[in-house]
């Protein structure tokens, strides 16, 4: 980027002379606590026991129906060897009962419990269900390319119709206010194309301005909020820019774009302080969606392979600091400007959820201003996103679309990269068989 170094200092020293935010009352610092009255350390003592997730009362809203999936899906989901070789299983499977059959198996069982639907009625009733529960949706569609996956550009035209329609589709019907969708950068350009402008951007600097002047969009007049993805650290630079210039174009009046970063990436910080000093010099506001991470296993194969130094974090316990520390980070931003900076906290992680309601507590964060979300999978996750959501925070579930084909490659992914949350569900597992047995108790004593 071609900026005067006097547009390079730490956010610490922005931080330090308060021009993060000086209109108003300073907001706490971290480290600090206000002061709670007597009748609200009540409150907090409630809000406290609520977010142990550990009630099975969240799962009530389910039918019987939906809790015998949910402890079926999830129990295949605690098995490494169906889960590490669920591609192949499933390829298996629909080769020998033929896509029909194939469908007939899935639609019940995972695709139910994973995906909204396929049709706009089918998805229009599962959205509406969600808006009963207070949660609100994030349509996701299941597209995305690596390298060698790349299949011609009508492809890419196809993609984008099919991203318009997302956008439609998001605006268009009364599931929620502030609508959000994800949208995957390699839907639209081709991962070869990202590979090598990660390349180039290594080699020499960049102007931002040229690359939003290419950009001949015009602001969507439907004001659904679209959510960047991250991908692999071999394109992700490009990911970035483009995502940094559409930032720049279309976030003057608020955050309507917004990157996506994975903290389980050493260099996770360094990124996002870049990205808070960049919209400061370039004067446009900044929507975070802060992740651990869903490429590990690939990304170390590939560095090791290459040679290359390992990009994530050597153990959890540096992953779970890096997301917490840059979480403070967002937090201490939004509560000095709210309306320039927005972050989804985007995990099942029940300490980083519960830290970050702790913090919006104490640095007087409001739980529905909009400034603070958070984010949870589809059919996963629900004891930490339905007592968020009766708590009165906001919370978006990541919602795929699409038929049984076309959404497979995406669960088969979102699987095999979610295999340490999926092997770590037996909390949740637990959670609905407790209720399970609740209603069968409850049902014989009506019974006799």
């Amino acid at each position: 980027m071609m900026t005067s170094p006097l547009l390079r200092p730490s956010l610490h020293h922005f931080l330090s002379l308060r021009l993060l935010g000086t209109a108003g009352t300073a907001a706490p610092r971290t480290g600090e606590r206000l002061a709670v009255a007597p009748s609200q350390g009540f409150a907090a003592d409630a809000l406290h026991a609520a977010l142990t997730f550990e009630d099975p009362s969240a799962f009530r809203v389910k039918s019987f129906g939906e809790l015998l999936r949910a402890l079926g899906v999830f129990q295949l989901c605690s098995v490494p060897v169906l889960v590490n070789n669920c591609g192949k299983l499933m390829s298996v499977a629909r080769t020998l009962l033929g896509k029909r059959g194939f469908a007939l198996l899935m639609r019940p069982s995972v695709y139910a419990q994973f995906v909204a639907g396929e049709s706009e009625g089918e998805i229009t009733h599962s959205m509406e269900k969600m808006s009963t529960l207070g949660l609100r949706p994030m349509l996701a569609v299941p597209i995305e390319e690596d390298l060698g996956e790349s299949t011609g550009e009508r492809r890419y035209n196809d993609n984008l119709a099919s991203m318009l329609e997302c956008v439609d589709m998001s605006h268009s019907n009364a599931w929620s206010k502030d609508p959000m969708m994800q949208l995957k950068i390699t839907a639209l350009l081709s991962p070869e194309l990202c590979v090598k402008l990660t390349t180039l951007l290594s080699e020499q600097q960049y102007d931002l301005d040229l690359l939003v002047r290419a950009m001949d969009g015009e602001t969507s007049a439907n004001k659904v909020r679209v959510l960047v993805d991250a991908e692999y650290t071999y394109m992700n630079p490009a990911l970035s820019l483009v995502t940094m210039a559409m930032m720049k174009k279309f976030n003057q009046d608020g955050a309507w774009i917004w990157n996506t970063y994975q903290c389980y990436l050493k260099e996770s910080r360094s990124l996002l302080l870049e990205a808070v000093r960049l919209s400061i010099s370039e004067s446009f506001c900044l929507g975070v969606k802060l992740v651990r991470g869903a490429y590990m296993d690939k990304e170390r194969k590939l560095a090791n392979s290459e040679g290359w130094s390992e990009p994530v974090h050597e153990s959890w316990e540096h992953t779970n600091d890096s997301y917490n520390g840059s979480l403070d980070i967002l937090l201490e931003l939004i509560s000095r400007d709210p309306q320039r900076y927005r972050i989804i906290v985007a995990t099942h992680n029940e300490e980083s959820v519960r830290r970050a309601v702790q913090r919006m507590g104490e640095l007087g964060i409001d739980k529905d201003g909009g400034s603070v979300c958070f984010g949870q999978l589809l059919g996963m996750c629900d004891h930490v996103s339905l007592t968020l959501a009766q708590q009165g925070y906001l919370v978006y579930k990541s919602v795929p679309y699409g038929s049984v084909d076309s959404t497979l490659p995406y669960l088969v992914r979102r699987a095999q990269e979610n295999r340490t949350v999926l092997q770590g569900i037996r909390k949740e597992r637990d959670l609905l068989r407790l209720e399970l047995h609740r209603r069968l108790r409850q049902g014989l004593r009506q019974g006799s």
